[in-house]
């Protein structure tokens, strides 16, 4: 697999040819970028997007759709989907997956084939959440949702044939970030054991201004201003973007957190600021295998009928799930 750990100091590397296609592509339709369409088209959009180039299914996966109980008060309740390989038996290890889309686009369906993927090649659970999002509910709405869910799953897991002592925890972009600030907040709950956090392209520093948000800050898909478009999204104070639960990359103390995955795109804004994150654990004793694919954007994990590098590093992150959630 192209794969390779590179420094800080960096030159702007040649997207791949296939990457460049698709992106003329969307040029020459002239595809209304992220921040210029209202919330709802972009939301509309992102979902076309993901079905496009989301491959085809495995055989083999059962879904069950899942209301996670909440009070009104807290924000109702949460729709979930759950995925089990269909010849599993006992209780079963669980992934839970976080949704990329800059906490203001993105939904479980989008995501189906993505987890049944997963859950076929890692031979476990996979528990799709469907968080609230922003502008409707700012930060820190989608992280309360996460943090809910897994006290709910760590409660009622075993009803639904799962083993709540072998949790995963993961997400692509804004999932990244919200799955990197749970195994955080776990961290200091002490009673909720994640076996590994696998993050994906996260977005770890709302404040940065490292040297790939300039290389890849125009013309690589993710840019800069829809960056800055979700954040204010999100965000609904300047201050916030300071919170380490926004940006776990300013948390204080990355002892003794999960071993982590952490798989980045060459061509992305955000790796510089994901390979930050990964150093940050690693200087902490915290077990961290860094990856950053060659000539890849933002987003290239949800495209696997465009890039075989999507299907080679989905079947890593569930070799790393097998190994992390084995009894």
């Amino acid at each position: 697999m192209p794969h390779r750990s590179v420094a800080f100091s960096r030159h702007a590397m040649p997207i791949d040819n296939r990457v460049r296609t698709l992106l003329d592509m969307l040029s020459r339709v002239e595809a209304p970028r992220l921040h210029d369409q209202p919330v709802e088209y972009a939301r509309r959009n992102f979902h076309k997007l993901l079905f496009a180039y989301r491959g085809e299914a495995p055989e083999g996966v059962a879904m069950e759709a899942l209301e996670i109980a909440r009070r009104d008060f807290a924000g109702g309740p949460l729709a979930a989907r759950l995925y089990k390989p269909e010849a599993a038996t006992g209780p079963l290890p669980v992934f839970v997956w976080l949704h990329g889309g800059g906490w203001t686009l993105g939904d479980l369906a989008g995501y189906e084939v993505l987890c049944q993927h997963f859950s076929a090649l890692a031979g476990s659970a996979v528990l799709a959440l469907d968080y609230r999002l922003a502008p409707e509910n700012p930060f820190p709405a989608a992280l309360e949702d996460v943090w809910h869910c897994l006290k709910w799953l760590r409660r009622e897991g075993a009803g639904l044939g799962l083993d709540a002592q072998r949790i995963a925890l993961g997400g692509d972009s804004a999932g990244g970030n919200l799955a990197a600030v749970a195994c955080l907040m776990a961290r200091e709950a002490g009673d909720l054991p994640i076996r590994l956090q696998v993050l994906v392209y996260p977005s770890t520093d709302q404040t940065s201004t490292r040297c790939s948000h300039t290389l890849y800050g125009e013309g690589h898909f993710l840019d800069r201003a829809s960056i800055g478009w979700f954040q204010h999204n999100y965000l609904p104070a300047d201050a916030d973007k300071l919170d380490w639960r926004a940006s776990p990359l300013l948390a204080s103390d990355f002892h003794n957190l999960p071993p982590a995955l952490v798989l980045t795109a060459e061509c992305d804004p955000l790796t510089d600021d994901a390979k930050a994150y990964a150093e940050r654990l690693q200087a902490a004793g915290v077990s961290c295998i860094y990856r950053e694919v060659e000539g890849m954007i933002h987003g290239f994990l949800t495209m696997p009928r465009l890039f075989e590098e999507a299907t080679w590093s989905v079947a890593e992150i569930a070799a790393a799930l097998r190994a992390a959630l084995q009894p």
